[in-house]
């Protein structure tokens, strides 16, 4: 396997090759049904009815519905598109689309249909697809609902094209079953109560937006390679696999020069997402060898969430086209730099005011710092569900590693607004002295230094004028920590409103009501704040003299989804119900415990077919020679016998090690609970993972490697 995929990789051509020039501003949207399309293709009322819903949140009627879908019917087969799909995130991690076709039989003939209703529902199975429990198999019944605040798109392959229509997923009673129709709801709700906020100070403001922009790491491996790597194939990452001498620590393949091949893929995906109106724009190498990112630019949230889900089944599927595989998983090659999915997060009126840019004066801008300061309390009282909402088990392998967070929830604010505040706190004012304009080199223009450095070692950071979520893991739904974060905000700032009313009524005066429950908050979210190195051992230490969480692993953070806090932030404010939120806590459950038994099946497999019988074989063969030479009259070396005796013992190591991981998943699945078989899955089968693998990656270096079958890291991560 190992030998015959590195002559496949080394004899690769490439196959991409875009005649001309390639125009991105022509492109941009043209598989999209934008509003330009919409006034190509609906009537003026029914392209009012459609601005509207997107713009103000009117719903639309399904007499006008019945106009949008002949009007989006015609633009579709306009583009060459055969069949419509509703395009959904279920609680899967990938999106899900049933397809069906335009055409039906009519008196003899073949017509072209599709109605209001099959525009603005459909009818999945939603017993198949998790659901914790809120529905019984027998009852199957649930509804995929037309979404027009994302716009529909065409999906196009090699042999066809498809209407896609962006829609949320509900069951029959009405619960939500993805992770879109949350997300809408954070969103209304946080629009709703930055806006009242916002009328403290701008009259004219009538609706807040979150904006985001979601930075995406992966990694490209051959398709030979991955195929010859049931690892890889199944659990999206490599379980043994012994660390080459070179890695990351030249650093060398950071901001380098892209592979020319890889960069032909990047330009294919860049051409297509164009298409659908995905506006990427970066592109570069990271830290790690074969590693590699694409960053768009901001969107309203919902919208950058919807891109890039469709980015990453876009990035999949062309991936193959260029025989590559792309790797999402958060740490897919251990000793290395995993990938994360760094969300950048801001708040914008109607108006195009940025409610987190500080402005050239933020000591005197009380409009940001009543949105910062806010923020701030919000993450310090929901810390616990933000750590839930990025947990998973791939996640749990970055999360606290060098190129990511740790599990300890904090935020950066820089030196600059560290005294702002504590200026306000004390009632003084903080230096005013522009220091930006300070660097200089001869013959260089002018550097601008920005207001605040960046720490890459925090979850989240202030990054000038948006807050950076960086502990999102590179294959988790945006969605999630999104609603979290929307929803958290949105909570706080509605208690803080509160308390500002009531001491208005109360007889003060409104700024020095504002001003005073602003130093409330700040006090007792102080704790939150961290500027130092958050990989430090010191940190960890003094964040627990804080008291702050450090839960490192999922089956434990999920827990934060069923908390008091989890009510207070999510049902008192319609985000979810107390069913939903105890349905996820158990699809998160149920989706964890699978990974791991899906891991340590594969593990086994590994040991038992492809790690033992290379080395029983070469142990044999050395054996063989000793006597040999025995019966020669000669003696083996001291180096023969050790390496002999340094081998077996590893194969026992190895299959001792696996025989008693495959013992703990079988007392593991015992559980009847579902938290105390993930914590048992967690205790007593993944802790097992990394002591099978280092007799596996010992093997790995003993064995002749003409033996070895399963593609070596050298080979995974430097031939492209």
């Amino acid at each position: 396997m190992r030998h015959q995929a590195i002559k496949t990789v080394s004899n690769r051509k490439n196959t991409f090759s875009h005649k001309g020039n390639v125009s991105f501003t022509k492109l941009y949207n043209f598989n999209v049904f934008d509003d330009l399309a919409m006034r190509d293709f609906l009537s003026k009322e029914a392209y009012e009815s459609v601005t509207k819903s997107v713009t103000e949140g009117k719903t639309i009627n399904r007499k006008m519905a019945e106009h949008v879908a002949s009007g989006m019917k015609q633009w579709a087969l306009s583009k060459g598109a055969t069949h419509y799909t509703h395009w959904f995130q279920p609680l899967t991690g990938s999106t899900a689309e049933k397809h069906d076709s335009f055409w039906e039989p009519s008196g003899g003939k073949a017509v072209e249909k599709f109605s209001a209703g099959s525009l603005v529902q459909q009818e999945p199975d939603a017993s198949s697809l998790p659901n914790g429990g809120l529905r019984n198999t027998f009852e199957a019944r649930g509804y995929t609902a037309w979404d027009p605040s994302s716009p529909a798109f065409i999906h196009e392959n090699s042999t066809g094209k498809t209407l896609c229509i962006p829609t949320v997923f509900v069951s029959y009673n009405g619960e939500a079953l993805d992770y879109k129709a949350p997300l809408l709801k954070s969103i209304k709700l946080v629009d709703q109560a930055a806006t009242e906020i916002c009328k403290y100070f701008l009259k004219k403001v009538t609706s807040v937006k979150p904006s985001l922009g979601i930075e995406q790491e992966y990694f490209l491996v051959d398709e030979a390679m991955f195929n010859a790597r049931p690892d890889l194939m199944m659990c999206g990452r490599t379980l043994v696999g012994h660390a080459p001498a070179k890695g990351q620590q030249m650093d060398d393949h950071y901001f380098g020069a892209i592979p020319d091949r890889v960069f032909n893929y990047m330009y294919e995906v860049e051409i297509e997402a164009a298409k659908l109106g995905i506006p990427l724009k970066t592109r570069h190498n990271e830290v790690a060898p074969g590693q590699y990112e694409c960053a768009p630019m901001f969107e309203d949230v919902n919208l950058a969430v919807d891109h890039n889900q469709l980015l990453m089944d876009l990035m999949d599927h062309l991936a193959h086209k260029h025989h590559f595989r792309v790797l999402f998983h958060e740490k897919p090659f251990a000793g290395i730099n995993g990938s994360g999915k760094h969300n950048n997060w801001s708040l914008i009126t109607n108006t195009g005011t940025n409610l987190l840019s500080p402005g050239s004066d933020p000591n005197s801008n009380l409009l940001f710092l009543t949105i910062f300061i806010n923020t701030i309390k919000a993450l310090h009282d929901n810390a616990d569900i933000i750590r839930a909402s990025i947990a998973s088990a791939s996640n749990d392998h970055r999360l606290g590693a060098n190129e990511a967070p740790p599990a300890i929830i904090s935020a950066f604010i820089g030196s600059k607004l560290t005294d702002v505040l504590n200026a306000f706190l004390s009632d003084s004012t903080a230096s005013d002295k522009d220091d930006r304009k300070s660097i200089y080199i001869d013959t260089i223009p002018e550097i601008f230094r920005d207001n605040t450095d960046r720490n890459r070692t925090s979850p989240f950071a202030f990054t000038g004028n948006k807050f950076e979520l960086r502990a999102v893991g590179s294959s988790t739904n945006s969605a999630q920590p999104m609603t979290a974060l929307n929803s958290a905000v949105a909570n706080q700032l509605i208690l803080f409103k509160q308390a500002v009313d009531q001491a208005i009524e109360n007889g003060t005066d409104q700024k020095t009501a504002i001003v005073s429950e602003l130093k409330q908050v700040l006090r007792s979210a102080q704790s939150i704040l961290f500027e130092g190195n958050n990989y430090s051992e010191e940190w960890a230490s003094e964040a627990a003299k804080r008291g702050l969480s450090n839960i490192k692993n999922t089956a434990e953070a999920l827990k934060a989804y069923v908390s008091d806090q989890a009510e207070a932030t999510f049902v008192k404010n319609g985000v979810f119900t107390k069913e939903e939120l105890h349905a996820r806590f158990e699809i998160m459950l149920e989706e964890y415990i699978k990974k791991i038994q899906i891991e340590g099946r594969v593990l086994g497999d590994l040991v038992y077919t492809f790690i033992l019988p290379p080395a029983i074989e070469y142990l044999t063969s050395l054996a063989q020679n000793v006597k040999a030479m025995k019966d020669s009259g000669l003696n083996a070396g001291v180096a023969q016998l050790h390496l002999i005796a340094e081998i077996a013992e590893h194969i026992d190591q190895a299959k001792a090690k696996t025989d008693a991981m495959v013992e703990a998943r079988r007392l593991a699945n015992l559980e009847s609970d579902s938290q105390k078989m993930a914590i048992a899955y967690h205790k007593t089968v993944k802790e097992t993972f990394d002591d099978i693998r280092y007799h596996a990656d010992k093997l790995e270096q003993l064995v002749d490697d003409k033996m070895w079958q399963l593609p070596k890291y050298r080979e995974l991560l430097f031939l492209k």
